[in-house]
């Protein structure tokens, strides 16, 4: 059976922020309650992605001469429904 989330009210959330939040990244979820109901659950942020900086993709990228063509921008503003 899983263990219950820990439960913080407000007041010593705040106070023990640091804390939490390092509780969190070691794969913890936290309640937050007000007047001892929860109101707000502080859970792991796991990245889908891990990304390279800007301009990771430079030289590896092709673009087609018409990538900027008012028929290609026409066709995109089509595609979001805003043509």
């Amino acid at each position: 059976m899983p263990e219950a989330a820990a439960q913080f009210n407000i007041h010593d959330a705040k106070t023990n922020l640091s804390r939490i939040i390092d509780r969190v990244e070691h794969g913890e979820e936290i309640i937050i309650s007000r007047a001892g109901k929860p109101v707000a659950k502080v859970i792991p942020l796991n990245r889908r992605v891990d990304r390279a900086g800007r301009g990771s993709l430079a030289g590896q990228l092709t673009m087609a001469d018409d990538w900027d063509s008012p028929d290609v921008n026409e066709a995109i503003a089509r595609d979001f429904g805003l043509a």
